[in-house]
């Protein structure tokens, strides 16, 4: 009787095929460099990574309160370096990540396409960072030039004209940028100041209409910030009645970017003293910082908006004791806490910011522990001098169009818009 062979048959091998929900899982946790890259592998990932969903989705993911290791955000700095009587403007990339977790870090020059493609060859005059939302960042260029521009995908958009129309004489822009969610519509406001009067004109822009509108509710008082904070679907602004005589008549004022009207913020209680306001975001809520100048500065948020008594002193910040250093002030790149609880602060004078030579330029950046009061420097190389500071989160979101945005904020874990504020340092 034969005998069985009853070894088991190998089967031919094939290659494993992993189910389309795990394989969108990988992909939207990936950076956008990867993801442009992967757009060539095939047109079902091609597809995939081009919906709107799928966008939204990398989003939300990207700015979840879980993304512990900053891998998709970014510091740029507005960087000012003097030629002769004028200054040239330029943007530089810092990786978040660097700034937390190691004591040297080198800028990345930004190659953006306005520059690059000869739109904006030499800038001499203006150059800001409004403010960033959803991986957007809105830069203001030339006094009445304004583009949205996403730089991880290099894409960008040149707004229409933001020049005032009531207007003849020239006059001083201030603009604010943000998403309407209640619209799905990212915005500029434009507040136009005629120079040497009390003239003040208000245009808002749409992105989904591509157009400016003129707004008949207006501020009634000085603004102080140069570009607004964007907060929880609302643009913020200290103000002043006498600009002479500011530093005693403090106010907040906001305008709600769904319904386009202004309204006014309570103040917390700062105390006694000479202090100087200056707004930021802090997480995800609006923050004052009650600076004197001199010794410290108050950190103030508010947890629930329009509520007096929501505001929360979190922390004081003295200024480091260094006989070496002259600092002049104190604040916040866009306030960002690391997963040990430290944020991230910048010392500076500005003595230093009026030399003529690139070497008397200084910067300090440093993170600081509310927990022990301690300091932690990081050096960053190569930088002349700062004016502006700017989080932006990596996305695939478009400047072109509003797709791919919807809902982000409508969850705890798609808040978006913690990757505001700008500062001006002068």
């Amino acid at each position: 009787m034969a005998s069985r062979d009853i070894r088991p048959k190998q089967s031919k091998t094939t290659n494993p095929t992993l189910p389309p929900e795990l394989i969108t899982e990988i992909l939207s946790r990936l950076p956008v460099k990867s993801l442009l890259k992967f757009r060539s592998v095939s047109k079902s990932w091609l597809s995939l990574i081009s919906t709107p969903q799928f966008i939204n989705t990398h989003l939300i993911l990207s700015t979840s309160n879980n993304n512990k290791d900053y891998t998709h955000h970014m510091l740029t700095l507005n960087i000012t370096a003097p030629t002769y009587s004028l200054y040239e403007y330029s943007l530089q990339d810092i990786t978040l990540k660097s700034l937390f977790y190691e004591s040297v870090t080198e800028p990345l020059d930004l190659d953006y396409p306005m520059q690059s493609n000869g739109l904006y060859k030499k800038l001499h005059n203006y150059l800001w960072i409004v403010g960033s939302v959803n991986g957007l960042i809105c830069l203001a260029i030339e006094k009445y030039d304004l583009v949205l521009w996403n730089p991880s995908i290099r894409k960008y958009k040149k707004l229409p004209d933001s020049r005032p129309t009531l207007m003849k004489a020239d006059c001083c822009p201030l603009y604010g940028f943000g998403y309407d969610e209640f619209h799905d519509d990212y915005k500029v406001v434009g507040v136009f100041l005629k120079y040497g009067g009390d003239q003040v004109e208000v245009k808002i822009y749409s992105l989904q209409s591509d157009s400016w509108k003129s707004v008949d509710d207006r501020p009634t008082r000085h603004l102080l910030n140069i570009s607004g904070k964007f907060v929880n679907g609302k643009l913020y602004w200290v103000t002043c009645r006498d600009i002479f005589n500011m530093y005693k008549d403090w106010n907040i004022i906001s305008i709600d970017l769904a319904d386009e009207k202004w309204g006014k913020v309570e103040q917390p209680s700062y105390g006694e003293g000479y202090f100087e306001l200056k707004l930021g975001v802090f997480g995800s809520d609006l923050s004052v910082l009650c600076d004197n100048l001199v010794t410290h500065v108050d950190v103030w948020v508010m947890k629930e908006y329009g509520v007096k008594e929501s505001w929360t002193k979190m922390f004081t910040i003295k200024y480091p004791d260094d006989p070496f250093v002259d600092y002049d002030y104190l604040f916040f790149p866009p306030s960002f806490i690391s997963s040990k609880g430290e944020i991230l602060v910048y010392f500076g004078s500005s003595k230093y910011m009026t030399c003529s030579t690139s070497h008397d330029r200084k910067s300090y950046f440093m993170t600081y522990n509310p927990k022990d009061d301690s300091f932690r420097f990081s050096e960053v190389t190569n930088i002349d001098g700062w004016r502006w500071a700017e989080i932006y989160v990596e996305s695939l979101v478009c400047p072109l169009s509003t797709e791919g945005t919807k809902n982000v904020t409508k969850t705890k874990a798609g808040k978006a818009q913690i990757m505001t504020t700008e500062q001006q340092i002068t």
